[in-house]
């Protein structure tokens, strides 16, 4: 199973951006879609965007036509730049397969606040 290590998460002002990294130990190619993931405080995980081998993407209501997915398979990577960040985008930010494996690694606290 490859490993998935996320990164890139921070405080950061509401309005603001910031971009997530989900790093693979092995080849992308492996996982057809593999997703994003956040948790709240107190609130179940939540899917927020996937995208697929051949790069097609799909978002939750919630952060569509703000957050954008990518991927740079030369460096086994995906990317979630988020944009307009707003307070209740404040979680834990987790990449998996889509859908999830059962085991989830340590995510990236990403928190909106002024």
């Amino acid at each position: 199973q490859v490993q998935l290590v996320e990164s890139g998460g921070g405080l950061v002002q509401p309005g603001g951006s910031l971009r997530l990294s989900c790093a693979a130990s092995g080849s992308l190619f492996s996982i057809n879609v593999i997703g994003w993931y956040r948790q709240a405080l107190g609130k179940e995980r939540e899917w927020v965007a996937a995208i697929t081998m051949d790069g097609k993407t799909i978002y939750a209501d919630s952060v569509k036509g703000r957050f954008t997915v990518s991927r740079e398979n030369a460096k086994n990577t995906i990317y979630l730049q988020m944009n307009s960040l707003r307070s209740e985008d404040t979680a834990v930010y987790y990449c998996n397969k889509y859908p999830p494996w059962n085991s989830w690694g340590q995510g990236t606290q990403v928190t909106v606040s002024s």
